[in-house]
């Protein structure tokens, strides 16, 4: 009868769901950030130096994020093709992660040191000069554009505040490292240092 009652009453039945709902996210999501595994960086991992968090910026700006993922799933296709699967202590720096769910293009979760700096340079500047038949875009103004580098310093202080690792010294010194540069360059930098902390396993 009591059941009866809650299924009648449409707002006491949202009520529940609701309720069940969130509960069963806290049960799921909570133990996540307490958990060595989620919480623990890699061994060897680093945060992004300079020029590496400020072409990961680049890359969001542009919406690589969109068309790339950033992680291999456990599956026997996707590691024989990409490396390593992806695991949490990877990304514990990471602010937003970028794993993503839709590939237009590859994942590039394993893509540093896989191709030369000058190879990344023509494949932005041109994708179908070294890929024929790619719908990727093409970005010649990552040659023009260059990085205000005073920016930069706050950007890791404000990464530190989250518990990315960043020392004094390199918040102070990151303007000189990043300002004026080419963004063409901090990006390729950010891509040639993606899954090079857990080697690619056969």
């Amino acid at each position: 009868m009591k059941h009866e009652r809650i299924e009648k009453n449409i707002g006491l039945m949202m009520v529940f769901i609701t309720l069940v709902i969130s509960v069963g996210a806290l049960v799921e999501i909570v133990p996540l950030f307490f958990g060595k595994s989620t919480t623990t960086p890699v061994a060897g991992l680093k945060p992004p130096n300079a020029m590496q968090l400020e072409g990961r910026d680049i890359y969001i700006r542009e919406g690589c994020h969109v068309c790339h993922t950033q992680m291999i799933r456990p599956l026997r296709a996707e590691t024989e093709r990409y490396g390593h699967y992806s695991v949490a202590g990877e990304s514990v720096y990471e602010h937003p992660f970028l794993w993503g769910s839709k590939r237009t293009g590859p994942d590039l979760a394993r893509v540093g040191g896989r191709y030369s700096d000058d190879w990344h340079k023509l494949h932005l500047y041109n994708p179908r000069d070294v890929v024929p038949g790619s719908n990727m875009p093409a970005y010649p103004w990552l040659w023009e554009n260059t990085i205000d580098g005073s920016l930069t310093g706050r950007k890791m202080a404000a990464l530190r505040i989250v518990g990315v690792p960043y020392t004094d010294e390199q918040i102070a010194g990151a303007q000189a490292k990043t300002d004026g540069q080419l963004e063409i360059e901090a990006l390729v930098q950010y891509l040639q240092q993606l899954g090079t902390v857990l080697k690619h396993k056969r």
